[in-house]
């Protein structure tokens, strides 16, 4: 892949990494939240056999849900895209990537049980959902909103990370 091919790629997830400090003060958090998520879905390789549907799930925050319909209406990359609101971890199998709104630790455990190894790309809005096996996890830090990344859970999952999204990420391990 071409130089200029890779940057425009990583243009909108860099534009909103760096900007996102001034994002943050004119911007609605929960919006900027569902704009990375998008970003992350779009940079993400699920393993064979190609998708024909892809399947947002969001768990513990509707305002999130409502913003990220707002961005996946229709049909993205000729792929019909669904967005789900779940309240029990049963159905989370049917989920490409999954949005964990969750603080207890119990319950991120929970839900991370049902996954096991399911290629799901599991996005947790708190520090505390990254140390108990999210994927992706979106932090406010005093300058705007950061994301941190578990690259071998991600491999466990079979899901391939793009190298400029692990590249903008705070910390990688």
């Amino acid at each position: 892949m071409s130089r200029w091919r890779r940057a425009l790629l990583c243009l909108p997830l860099c534009a909103a990494a760096h900007t996102s400090s001034l994002a943050w003060a004119g911007q609605d958090e929960v919006q900027l939240k569902a704009a990375f998520i998008y970003r992350f879905a779009q940079l993400t390789q699920w393993p064979p056999p190609p998708l024909r549907e892809f399947t947002y799930c969001v768990a513990g925050n509707a305002p999130l849900q409502e913003a990220l319909r707002a961005l996946t209406q229709g049909v993205a990359a000729g792929m019909p895209v669904r967005l789900l609101q779940i309240g029990e971890p049963q159905h989370v199998p049917q989920c490409q990537l999954l949005v964990l709104s969750l603080s207890g630790r119990a319950e991120l455990r929970r839900w991370q049980d049902v996954l096991a190894d399911d290629p799901v790309l599991v996005v947790g809005d708190s520090a505390e959902s990254f140390r108990n096996g999210a994927v992706i996890a979106l932090v406010i830090e005093p300058n705007g909103l950061a994301f941190r990344i578990n690259h071998t859970e991600a491999k466990r999952r079979g899901l391939v990370l793009s190298y400029q999204m692990l590249k903008l990420a705070r910390e990688v391990k």
